[in-house]
């Protein structure tokens, strides 16, 4: 077993609180490290130390691995937590932390690797028995190749990055005669986004839902689930609201969905957190996406409906203990839910926009939290994620969860000169609308009431 005493946090925002809170709580150092652009946050100051590591742009601090490794190095650091984003799933920095000797959170640079390739994803959970929807087993040599094997699958189909991620380089195509255009831009947007522009396509499928597992893995071979998580609330393929359990779902179709992520993460040798990603149809029948190798923006639903700590079992499981925690050990009660609050204007189509806060008075009271990392005069940066705050609450219902969630919003002030949120939308447009108050709703649902 390796101890750790000092962890690096390589990211920044809430999630960078997040992580300074749970290293905190576990009696070990942490260390971030910042742009100058984030000089003044607050996770800059709660950490026991702090590095600045560069300008705004995240390529020249954020992504820049040499200097991540430097601040690490320099602090005396024994491992690196990345959050999620940034270099959170890069092989390439987890191999460098590796040579270094600094102890990586999250699964080893080979088994990220193989997760990195979406296409590869699928080869491996297909081998592994998951249901696969039909489509390349590898990356797409050229647009001519797609239109082959869209035509053997039928329409729609959908062209996704093999990089990809965040719900970016993704285009659903619904003739043969617009595939090579979505093709080319797609690729495109792929090259921009992830510097990789291999596609790989799959059938599309109309009314479905999201559903993600998540999971814990220890060296040992252990792996648990701690439930599913419904996200089918997204705009452009980004998620806005998530929710566990899914109102989808009954036990049967759980026990059988946990059971296909436990099996699908044990078999490429996973270790850490993980969250295996599904597509649920209208008739019952999920089928696997894609697995995301880190901590997930949403985790806290996960958390709330739990009762386990993701953060501390992360750094638990990293430092070479055994899983704690048997799947007859984890019991699910109550509901959650998650409200992702934008700087974006959803009257512009979601826009991302940029002030400074005025006035910040985050939401409160029984069973509600805020993972945020605001605060009044601070100024909402254009470089970085549009996410401000993250507002979860929980109930002994689905219906509770939704008047509680409502509530909060109405108690979140959030103002200032130029800035946008969606928190309105949330509340006005989303928990009140019938379809997804009855939980009877699918990926469309953004779309049809926006």
């Amino acid at each position: 077993m390796t101890e750790i005493k000092t962890v690096l946090v390589a990211n920044r925002g809430e999630i960078a609180l997040r992580v300074v809170r749970a290293c905190r709580e576990l009696g070990l150092r942490s260390v971030v490290v910042y742009s100058t652009a984030d000089a003044d946050s607050i996770p800059v100051r709660m950490a026991d130390d702090a590095v600045c590591i560069g300008p705004p742009e995240p390529g020249r601090s954020y992504l820049n691995i040499p200097n991540v490794i430097g601040a690490a190095l320099r602090t005396g650091a024994d491992a690196i937590h990345p959050g999620y984003g940034f270099l959170s799933e890069n092989p390439d920095f987890a191999a460098v932390c590796a040579e270094e000797g600094l102890v990586f959170v999250g699964p080893s640079s080979e088994v990220m690797s193989s997760l990195a390739d979406k296409a590869v994803t699928r080869a491996l959970m297909s081998a592994a028995g998951l249901p696969l929807l039909p489509g390349t087993q590898a990356a797409l040599r050229n647009a001519e190749e797609a239109e082959r094997i869209a035509g053997e699958v039928g329409y729609p189909v959908i062209l996704k990055a093999v990089a990809g991620g965040g719900g970016r380089g993704m285009r659903v195509v619904r003739e043969p005669g617009e595939l090579a255009e979505a093709y080319s831009r797609t690729q495109a947007e792929a090259s921009l986004a992830f510097g990789d522009g291999g596609l790989y396509l799959e059938r599309y499928l109309e009314g479905a839902r999201h559903i993600e597992v998540q999971i814990l893995a220890d060296r040992f071979g252990n792996v648990v689930h701690l439930g599913e998580r419904d996200c089918s609330v997204q705009r452009r393929h980004q998620k806005l609201l998530e929710e566990s359990p899914s109102p989808a779902l009954n036990d049967e179709q759980r026990a059988a969905i946990g059971a296909a992520a436990v099996a699908g993460a044990r078999s490429v040798g996973y270790e850490g957190a993980g969250t295996m990603e599904f597509l649920l149809d209208r008739d019952g029948g999920f089928w696997f996406m894609e697995m995301n190798a880190r901590l997930q923006v949403e985790h806290p639903v996960t958390e709330m409906v739990s009762g386990v700590d993701l953060v501390a079992e992360q750094l638990r499981i990293a430092q070479g203990e055994p899983l704690r925690i048997r799947q007859s050990d984890i019991v699910l009660r109550g509901h959650a839910i998650e409200c992702r609050i934008n700087a974006e204007n959803p009257e512009r189509d979601f826009a991302p926009s940029t002030g400074r806060i005025a006035r910040y008075r985050p939401p409160a009271g029984p069973w509600v939290r805020v993972d945020s990392h605001l605060e009044e005069g601070m100024s909402v940066s254009p470089y970085y994620d549009a996410l401000l705050a993250k507002v979860i609450v929980w109930a002994d219902d689905r219906l509770g969860a939704i008047e509680r969630m409502r509530r909060a919003l109405d108690e979140l002030v959030l103002e200032g000169p130029g800035l946008t949120t969606c928190a309105a939308f949330h509340r006005d447009a989303i928990l009140s609308n019938p379809e997804f108050r009855s939980g009877n709703f699918d990926l469309d649902l953004v779309h049809t009431i926006h």
